[in-house]
């Protein structure tokens, strides 16, 4: 049987614990075939961000026009956009793009600053699910929120068909979808390793969508993926600052 094809837009992890390398984990950890477009080469590891290179837009338009033209792209995964230019790429093209997840990285999960509110808030409108963490739903929405509830609703308005707000370390996500609003409450982990875990939830909603999923279920069982994820890496020692997930657990 033919793998649906879901494709990731975003930046390297030298590292490997986050960015594409974490998304082509989970497509394959959950059974999808990966394609990938990368915006940004990050000279990055466990304890942080060394260096950031962005790919030139013509070069992330000619990655996406190669994708497009020759695979069968069923939904598509938008990370890291790397500068205002790609963010234009990616909106001139976004009804090309099924079921597009737009996880706007905006910080590491080390502290270093990866995005600007301004042009990743550019593809807000085209996303069929939004999924920030609580600092970047609250950067998005300008203060016109003022709590992860509120930012959802306020994101959720500038066009996002469904927004998903993480980061609560008791595991409760906030879901805005349909005019409605609801708690996703998780199992929390204790775990240092968490580098990447926005990257791999975000994914996971994307090849749910893929496989024909409504959004609701999609969120659901990325969430459960991802708490497997986190689970099976609690115990891995790899790097001095916080670790990757076990995608294949």
């Amino acid at each position: 049987m033919t793998p649906p094809v879901v494709l990731t837009i975003a930046g390297s992890d030298s590292g490997g614990g986050a960015g594409i390398q974490a998304d082509l984990k989970t497509f394959a950890a959950l059974g999808a075939y990966g394609a990938s477009v990368i915006t940004a080469i990050t000279a990055q590891n466990t304890v942080g961000v060394a260096a950031i290179h962005p790919v030139p837009a013509e070069i992330v338009a000619a990655q996406l026009d190669a994708v497009l033209d020759d695979l069968p792209v069923a939904a598509v995964k938008v990370g890291m956009v790397g500068d205002a230019a790609i963010a234009e790429v990616i909106a001139a093209r976004a009804k090309e793009l099924p079921h597009l997840v737009v996880d706007p990285v905006l910080v590491a999960t080390s502290g270093a600053t990866l995005g600007s509110a301004g042009f990743v808030g550019r593809l807000i409108a085209y996303a069929e699910v939004l999924t920030p963490n609580r600092r970047e739903a609250a950067a998005l929405a300008g203060g016109e929120g003022g709590s992860p509830e509120a930012d959802a609703v306020v994101l959720a308005g500038r066009g996002a068909r469904a927004v998903v707000v993480t980061g609560s370390e008791l595991a409760v996500d906030v879901l805005r979808y349909d005019g409605v609003t609801e708690m996703l409450a998780g199992q929390p982990v204790e775990t240092a390793n968490n580098h990447g875990s926005g990257c791999t939830f975000s994914s996971a909603i994307a090849v749910r969508l893929a496989a024909g999923d409504a959004i609701p279920e999609a969120v659901r069982a990325a969430k459960a993926y991802v708490t497997t994820a986190l689970r099976g890496g609690s115990e891995w020692r790899l790097g001095a600052g916080p670790g990757p997930l076990n995608h294949f657990a």
